[in-house]
């Protein structure tokens, strides 16, 4: 009999009954090895739900996928909306976990699965973090402890969806691109100022968005999810960024960029929701929060799966046939929405640290009142595309990462010459310090050069006619916000290999400005234009040198050519 009861305590059954959330009465947030096991019992007790390993993590567990089906049909499934819940991200960050976890015990239990949406939830992303539990968010209030924001490596993984220095990252990547998905729900807890509401979400940014489905989000969808959050004492306003200010004077819509989950999302088209719980309240009002947003999208997504699945294949058809790209995108200050806010009084008082004036918010002095908010942005450089770009094989973790992100190429089947558009990099800025292990590249000007050369037998070209048509141009174009020039894929181009001596040079330039009139008169004319030039004989020897058959034509060419139409 002891050894009985001693099996039944341990069954992987008994685990999908109850969380350590509800059993310490909101107090804790589930650790790693308790989810997995719960995710296991759910597996094991319902045929509508299946637990997937969909690769590994840099700390050497593997990533799950939790997937719910009305059919039992675990893959994806055309014509069905597939709905991505993405939790942990940043694991201190834990309340889409516990939600998530008692949402699909509750979906399976009463056999709720709408037949027309495939879910699936990752039921912990960063694995790492979540096993290096404490207590590191001092702004937050609970759970008692939980797990950190960085991986094993300290990568933050939301800045990691284009760089891809993680395993993380990597199998996430894998698993997006198997399932492809409508609509992503990414879970955390904001950071910031202190207001009313719990529930703050912000959208893909809708004018950096394909208008086919970015407008019915927009105008359909979002408001009918506002709507039904308020009504079930959620109201929710959009994620409060507004850092350095107190939020009622204004605010602005999230830039979100290909390196965050939902700007790495839209670049295939598929709407994220980026929800961000109030992190002063209470933990218990978080998980619900979060449990109701994640309820009511899917309630959503199954009454216009019909039109989210068109307006999808719509928007990637039209992605194929594009033919001019925004690379980088700004703020037009000129246009402002209005929002209601519902705050509190932002006031001063001594500081009893330092003596001097503190910020504080007064709960006791609520309001309510209508504010700006700054959401539209507008293309600041737009590139057209070329017929294709030729990226030499040598480049290998570049093709690995199209690759990965289901980037269709062929490659040259002999040793060929052929006439390319190049770029050579002009100027570019880079940071004193890192970011997240990389110097990024901003600023950057190019020069443009029609030029023949050689390429070899497997080079790789990729044509700009397919869906993937985006994350192809904004990770190639050496201007991109979020290229691979940016995050350093290419810096072993910014340094010269040959330089000449001085002395030596001398002799040589004086001999070729007597056989080339045509370089003797540039020279001319620059120290004609330039006063500090024609004064200085080394920046002379330099403009020859540079002019000269000597100089390394591959010095600052950038290696992703293009082919013109």
């Amino acid at each position: 009999m002891k050894k009985v009861l001693l099996l039944l305590l341990w069954s992987p059954m008994l685990w999908a009954q109850t969380i350590s959330y509800e059993t310490s009465k909101g107090q804790e947030t589930a650790t790693y090895e308790e989810i997995i096991r719960f995710y296991q019992a759910l597996d094991k007790k319902y045929d509508q739900a299946s637990l997937i390993e969909v690769g590994t993590t840099d700390i050497g567990k593997p990533i799950h996928l939790f997937v719910l089906s009305a059919n039992k049909i675990f893959k994806p499934q055309a014509g069905k909306v597939t709905l991505l819940v993405n939790n942990g991200i940043h694991p201190g960050e834990p309340e889409g976990i516990d939600a998530s976890m008692m949402w699909a015990r509750e979906l399976l239990e009463k056999k709720a699965l709408p037949a027309n949406v495939v879910l699936c939830i990752v039921p912990v992303y960063n694995v790492d973090g979540a096993l290096n539990r404490g207590v590191s968010r001092i702004n937050q209030n609970g759970p008692n402890t939980y797990g950190f924001r960085a991986n094993s490596r300290n990568y933050d993984l939301n800045r990691d969806f284009i760089k891809t220095d993680s395993k993380n990252s990597e199998s996430w990547q894998r698993m997006f691109q198997a399932w492809r998905p409508h609509i992503i729900i990414d879970n955390h807890t904001s950071n910031g100022a202190d207001y009313q509401h719990a529930v703050t979400y912000f959208a893909t940014q809708k004018d950096k968005f394909n208008a086919q489905v970015s407008g019915f989000f927009s105008k359909e969808f979002n408001p009918a999810l506002d709507q039904k959050l308020s009504a079930s004492g959620f109201p929710p306003v959009p994620y409060v960024n507004a850092f350095g200010a107190t939020p009622e004077t204004g605010y602005l819509g999230f830039n979100d960029g290909p390196r965050y989950s939902s700007g790495y999302a839209s670049l295939f088209n598929c709407e994220t929701f980026v929800v961000e719980l109030h992190m002063l309240k209470d933990y218990p009002t978080r998980v619900k929060g979060t449990y109701a947003f994640m309820e009511i999208t899917l309630e959503l997504a199954t009454k216009h799966a019909n039109t989210i699945v068109a307006n999808k294949q719509k928007a990637d058809a039209a992605v194929a046939a594009q033919t001019k790209f925004p690379l980088s995108w700004k703020l037009d200050r000129t246009v402002a929405d209005s929002i209601t806010f519902k705050g509190f009084a932002a006031k001063y008082k001594p500081s009893e640290v330092s003596g001097l004036n503190r910020l504080y918010y007064d709960r006791n002095e609520p309001f309510t009142k209508r504010i700006p908010f700054y959401d539209h942005y507008v293309a600041d450089l737009q590139i057209e595309k070329p017929k294709a770009y030729i990226i030499p094989q040598s480049w290998g973790r570049v093709i690995e990462l199209l690759k990965l992100n289901g980037v269709q190429m062929q490659t040259l089947p002999k040793d060929t010459e052929m006439e390319v558009e190049t770029y050579y990099i002009e100027d570019y800025k880079s940071p004193a310090k890192p970011y997240e292990g990389h110097y990024n590249h901003t600023g950057v000007t190019l020069r443009k050069e029609t030029q023949k050369l050689p390429f070899y037998q497997g080079d790789y070209i990729i044509t700009v006619n397919q869906p993937s048509n985006r994350y192809i141009v904004e990770t190639l174009e050496p201007q991109g916000s979020d290229s691979f020039f940016s995050w350093n894929f290419f810096d072993s181009i910014l340094a010269q290999k040959e330089h000449f001596s001085a002395y030596v040079f001398e002799d040589v330039a004086a001999d070729l400005l007597r056989k080339d009139a045509a370089l003797k008169q540039k020279l001319e004319e620059r120290k004609k234009a330039d006063e500090a030039f024609a004064k200085n004989g080394a920046a002379q020897l330099e403009f020859i040198y540079k002019n000269s058959p000597y100089s390394e034509k591959s010095y600052l060419r950038y290696p992703v050519y293009r082919l013109p139409k």
